[in-house]
């Protein structure tokens, strides 16, 4: 595992957009239904998909190559505040990352952060962490210790 997947991320925002990233669209809906009072806002960006290209190092380290094409989806909206909200996600679920935009801006008003925060992102942390426990686990379970033996003949 690496050891910057549990550094505190320097931008907070950072952090938001990731989490909000990785939650499934039931989820952002879940979340939607206890707002209140629900906020309008405008598309800046239609929700939209194409693709990224993914590069990789062999062992972290070295030279970068192109690893292939990953489809992503993307949204930009605007509060009526004026807070502005972006959404990306792994995927071709344009509502989702209309969704994670949306959650996205209400997270920048102090008055619905801790709303924002209860309802969606502490539970897709501590959803996160539960997977990381249980790869870890899953994967202690396949460790095997070698060990020599001497025979004790010079």
């Amino acid at each position: 595992m690496n050891p910057a997947d549990h550094a505190p991320a320097a931008d907070p925002r950072k952090r938001v957009m990731d989490l909000l990233a990785r939650c499934s669209r039931g989820q952002l809906e879940a979340a939607w239904a206890q707002v209140e009072p629900k906020p309008a806002f405008a598309r800046l960006r239609e929700p939209e998909t194409g693709l990224v290209m993914v590069r990789g190092r062999i062992g972290g380290g070295g030279s970068p190559f192109n690893l292939g094409e990953a489809t992503v989806s993307r949204a930009t909206i605007q509060l009526t505040e004026g807070t502005v909200g972006h959404g990306y996600r792994l995927g071709t679920d344009k509502t989702a990352a209309e969704w994670s935009a949306v959650f996205a801006a209400l997270w920048q008003l102090p008055a619905m952060q801790d709303v924002v925060e209860r309802t969606l992102l502490l539970p897709a942390e501590e959803q996160r962490a539960e997977e990381a426990a249980q790869l870890a686990r899953e994967t202690a379970a396949t460790k095997v210790d070698f060990f020599t033996m001497v025979r004790g003949e010079d």
